[in-house]
C-alpha cells in the first residue's frame, strides 16, 4: 500500500512551479516556465523518495498552457533530459504518479467544441505521463461532467466520447465519482460499459450517495472489480470534511483517528491511498509514519524537529508534552503524538509565544550575527512585543539568517511556513 499527497508541498524549499498570463506566453517565456516547473517536479520527487512517498499527483499546470494553441512548442522534445532524469527516478524508486484534468474538461457536454477541448486536454495529459516514460499505471483521473438536465443522456454522451479516445489516452484513464452529479454507483455503471477503472472518494461518497446503507469498504471491494492487472494496484481517494467550511472542502489536516478507523477497515496491500488535503505532504508523512509496518522512535523525533518551533510559538505547554513523550526510546505514540501537534497547530499566535519562539530560533546566530543583523532583529523584536510589528518581518530576518549561516535544521522548519 502507498499513501500520497497532490501536487504541491508545503514546506519543501524549491518546489514551487510558475505560469504566465496568455498575453505573456512567448516562445522563450514558455521555455523558461517549462525548464524551471520540471526542475521544481524533481526536487519534488527527490523529497517524496527521502521521505518514503510513493504516491504523488502531479500538477496539470506543469506546462503552462499545455493542451492550448497558445503553446506550440515540442516540450516533450525540447525538454527530453529533463524528462527522462524525472521519469527514471519515479520508476527505479517505485513510485506511482497521476495527473487530474481540471473541472473543464468535460467528455459528456453536449457542446462538440468542449469534448473537442477536453479531448485535447487528454492528449496532453497522456504526452506528459508517456514522457517521462511510465507505465499505464500512472493515471490520469477524470469526473464524468455534468448532467445538462438529462442524466442518462449525459451518460451516453461519456460513453460515445470514450470510445473516440485513443488507446493510449483509455490506458490511462481512470473515472471518479463526484459531490454533486454522479454517485459512484452510477460510475460503476459507465465503467462497465467503457472498461475504465473507477477511484473511489469517500468524502465525495457521504455528500452524494446512492445507497446509505453501504460503508466505504463495501464501495472499495465494488470499484476494486473495475481494476485489471495492468492497471496497477486499486487507488482511491481520502479526505476529511472541513467543519467550518462548504460541504466538500478539504480539511487543514488529516486527523490521525478517524485515517486509522478507515484504514483498519480498507487496508490491502494491493490499494493506494492519496489523501486530499491543505497540508498535502505532512499529512501524507504523518500517515505513512502511523501506518508503518517499521515502526521506531526516529521517525517522530525527525517530524518532532520540524514541527517544534511552530508548536513553541503557539503553546509551550504542549511542547514540553510532546518532548516528554518522545522521552521512552522504546515505544512509538504516534497517534498521540500527531494529536499534540493538530492541536497545537489549531491555536491562534500570541505576542508572548511568538517571541519565546523567536528568541530560541535566534540562539542559533547570536554568535555569528554581524551588528547590523542583531540590530534588525531586536529592533523588530521589540516592535512585535508592543504589538505594532509584523511577526511575519521577524520570522523573515530569521530566514535571512538561517540561509546567511547555511542552518539546514532551521531551512528545513516548518516554523517559517505553518
Amino acid at each position: 500500500m502507498s499513501i500520497g499527497y497532490a501536487c504541491l508541498t508545503v514546506g519543501v524549499p524549491d518546489t514551487g512551479f510558475k505560469t504566465c498570463r496568455k498575453a505573456n506566453a512567448t516562445e522563450e517565456k514558455l521555455k523558461e516556465l517549462i525548464y524551471f516547473n520540471l526542475e521544481s517536479l524533481e526536487k519534488v520527487i527527490e523529497y517524496n523518495i527521502k521521505n518514503n512517498i510513493k504516491l504523488f499527483r502531479i500538477s496539470s499546470d506543469i506546462i503552462p498552457f499545455g493542451s492550448s494553441p497558445v503553446n506550440t512548442l515540442a516540450w516533450w522534445e525540447l525538454f527530453k533530459p529533463q524528462f527522462d532524469s524525472v521519469g527514471q527516478k519515479i520508476i527505479s524508486s517505485g513510485m506511482r504518479v497521476s495527473m487530474h484534468p481540471g473541472q473543464y474538461t468535460v467528455l459528456n457536454s453536449p457542446d462538440n467544441e468542449v469534448v473537442s477541448r477536453a479531448v485535447e486536454d487528454l492528449v496532453y495529459h497522456t504526452n506528459f505521463l508517456d514522457s517521462l516514460g511510465v507505465g499505464p499505471e500512472h493515471k490520469i483521473v477524470l469526473h464524468i461532467g455534468g448532467v445538462y438536465q438529462e442524466k442518462e443522456r449525459a451518460m451516453q454522451r461519456f460513453v460515445k466520447s470514450y470510445q473516440t479516445l485513443s488507446d493510449a489516452i483509455k490506458k490511462r484513464l481512470v473515472i471518479e465519482n463526484d459531490d454533486r452529479s454522479y454517485t459512484v454507483s452510477e460510475v460503476l455503471a459507465i465503467s462497465k460499459i467503457t472498461g475504465a477503472p473507477v477511484i473511489y472518494d469517500n468524502l465525495h461518497n457521504a455528500i452524494n450517495t446512492s445507497d446509505v446503507s453501504k460503508d466505504d469498504a463495501y464501495w472499495i471491494e465494488q470499484t476494486h472489480k473495475t481494476w485489471k492487472t495492468e492497471d496497477g494496484s486499486q487507488k482511491i481517494h481520502y479526505s476529511q470534511q472541513s467543519p467550518m467550511s462548504r460541504i466538500g472542502a478539504h480539511t487543514r489536516t488529516i486527523a490521525l483517528e478517524p485515517f486509522m478507523n478507515f484504514y483498519h477497515q480498507v487496508a490491502r496491500e494491493d490499494l493506494d491511498i492519496m489523501l486530499e488535503v491543505k497540508d498535502k505532504n505532512l499529512s501524507a508523512v504523518k500517515c505513512i509514519n502511523a501506518t508503518t509496518s517499521q515502526p521506531h522512535i526516529k521517525l517522530l523525533e525527525k517530524e518532532w524537529s520540524l514541527y517544534k518551533y511552530s508548536i513553541l510559538e503557539r503553546s509551550p505547554k504542549i511542547y514540553d508534552a510532546i518532548r516528554q513523550l518522545l522521552k521512552d526510546k522504546t515505544a512509538f505514540p504516534v497517534v498521540d503524538f500527531y494529536r499534540l501537534l493538530d492541536q497545537a497547530l489549531e491555536m491562534e499566535v500570541a505576542t508572548g509565544t511568538a517571541i519565546n519562539a523567536a528568541t530560541h530560533v535566534y540562539g542559533y546566530f547570536k554568535e555569528t550575527a554581524t551588528e547590523k543583523e542583531k540590530k534588525a532583529f531586536f529592533k523588530q523584536l521589540e516592535k512585535v512585543e508592543k504589538n505594532g510589528g509584523s511577526l511575519k518581518t521577524l520570522k523573515n530576518i530569521l530566514w535571512k539568517l538561517a540561509v546567511n549561516d547555511n542552518q539546514p535544521y532551521l531551512l528545513q522548519s516548518y516554523y517559517f511556513v505553518l
